[in-house]
């Protein structure tokens, strides 16, 4: 098999990407996570690795955002909606969209630190390509409810052009990711 890597507009490959997202998180499956009924923000940009057939069989979200750490402003890097067709897992692809995600956000050289969220599942996946647990307060806004704290998900740093805090009070100054 071989495969095509892109990083496109967010808004404009959302429809090369929604069938991938109704595949794996069908709003029957969203209900029962722990992040069910949070707004999430849409990704700025997506990584997209498509199979033979133009067919995405691995998607990652980026999000640029200006966000206060302990109320100091800086440029941020969202990795959020990391998903796999299952019949693909197990072969590198995730990793390939993740690196490249990290890369979009080197090569923009603003992006002090990259965040993103998981299941504690998850996290090993993340921590062995470089991610570490964010021991703070995350603040993000949802609609109807104003700023209110994000805990629903597990927070994890990624050193970019600085190294990533690990404490302190992340504000996201808007939507999770």
């Amino acid at each position: 098999m071989s495969i095509e890597i892109e990083v496109l507009n967010g808004d404009a490959a959302w429809k090369l990407a929604e069938p991938l997202y109704q595949a794996i998180w069908p709003p029957e499956v969203v209900a029962t996570l722990p992040w069910a009924g949070v707004t999430f923000a849409h990704a700025d940009l997506r990584v997209l690795v498509q199979d033979d057939a133009g067919d995405v069989i691995c998607h990652v979200g980026l999000y640029r955002r200006i966000i206060t750490w302990n109320g100091q402003k800086m440029h941020v890097g969202g990795i959020g909606g990391v998903l796999t067709r299952a019949d693909v897992r197990n072969r590198g692809l995730a990793t390939i969209a993740l690196n490249a995600a990290i890369e979009t956000f080197r090569a923009e050289d603003s992006v002090n630190f990259a965040i993103l969220f998981c299941e504690p599942y998850r996290a090993p996946f993340y921590m062995a390509r470089g991610f570490r647990p964010f021991e703070g307060d995350v603040y993000v806004e949802q609609p109807d409810r104003g700023r209110v704290r994000f805990d629903a998900i597990a927070p994890y740093v990624h050193d970019l052009k600085r190294t990533a805090p690990t404490r302190g009070t992340l504000d996201l100054c808007g939507l999770p990711w």
